[in-house]
């Protein structure tokens, strides 16, 4: 019977004579710290649940942890549910290309990323430019603990970004007048939040899909165009002395960001993988996720499910159907 439901391919999977035989499958999925990673996670598992009939366990974990899990192939995590490319490239390299024990999907949509403040502090201290920030009369209106230097949030720990940020805060000539501070980004979003109400100073790594050009009036730094000669990036994963090793005195490419899952899956659960094979998103369908989750405070299976009552057609075309 495993034999030949095989063969019938996703489409009759999902049909209501199927569904008994697949309710074994299962998976369990990466679940990031960040708020998009969370939306796709929880809407990966609500078309698991809803429409495959499949069992779903959400683990959370970093970039490492994850990939590493897919890697061993155990069934451990099995998707990770938002890789951004490059910035995942020392992960993706290694289990993709090298290992072959994890497979990249050919759907991405399109992410973006910078630095921002909010609009009425950009304008009103003429801040337009990531230099603008090394200017003292800046740095002071974005100094909250008296240490004569402004903070900017540059991500969360694990997060591959946050190295380049850190780097960047360097080769921009920013370490004299600018603290680069790792925290949840949950603390930055507060942070965000309370700056704005308070009309006080304050910048911060922003990313484009993402809740917060829903939630608040920012704007994106500009930054000396994407240059490949002078973006070199050591992650930890490649050079224990990354930081020292690096350099990058330029805006960031623009990222390819899609799903990624073990090599196991398919044997394991072979409806699943076909749906994610299949599985896409733009970078506004991210955004609106994000926004509910973070602007509205709605729990993110919540979110998840009610998109795919609201989009059949789409969550069709996912299962070939």
């Amino acid at each position: 019977m495993k034999y030949k439901l095989k063969s019938l391919g996703l489409a009759a999977a999902v049909s209501a004579f199927a569904l008994p035989a697949f309710a074994a499958e299962e998976v369990k999925i990466g679940v990031p710290s960040w708020t998009g990673a969370q939306a796709i996670a929880h809407l990966l598992g609500a078309v698991v649940e809803m429409r495959i009939g499949g069992e779903v366990e959400f683990v959370p974990g970093n970039n490492a942890t994850i990939f590493q899990a897919m890697d061993q192939g155990k069934g451990d995590i099995d998707v990770h549910p938002d890789v951004w490319l490059p910035n995942q490239q020392s992960f993706t390299q290694k289990y993709v290309d090298e290992e072959g024990t994890v497979t990249l999907s050919s759907n991405p949509y399109e992410g973006n990323q910078g630095f921002c403040v909010s609009k009425d502090f950009g304008e009103a201290n003429s801040i337009t430019d990531i230099a603008d920030l090394g200017r003292p009369d800046v740095a002071m209106q974005m100094d909250s603990d008296g240490n004569g230097k402004g903070e900017m949030w540059i991500g969360a720990p694990g997060w591959a970004s946050a190295n380049v940020n850190e780097v960047k805060v360097r080769d921009y000539g920013l370490l004299d007048f600018i603290d680069p501070i790792r925290a949840e980004e949950s603390v930055k979003t507060a942070r965000v939040k309370d700056s704005i109400a308070k009309g006080e100073g304050y910048a911060f790594y922003c990313y484009k899909p993402h809740a917060i050009w829903y939630m608040f009036d920012v704007q994106m730094l500009s930054e000396p165009a994407f240059d490949a000669a002078k973006y070199d990036m050591k992650q930890p994963s490649d050079d224990p002395d990354w930081y020292n090793n690096s350099s990058v005195a330029t805006k960031d490419a623009l990222k390819n960001v899609q799903i990624a899952w073990s090599n196991s899956l398919p044997d394991r659960s072979p409806a699943i993988a076909e749906f994610f094979a299949n599985f896409s998103l733009t970078a506004d369908d991210v955004s609106g996720f994000a926004y509910e989750i973070s602007g509205k405070g709605r729990e993110p299976a919540e979110v998840a499910r009610e998109w795919v009552e609201n989009n059949p057609d789409r969550v069709d075309a996912w299962l070939g159907l």
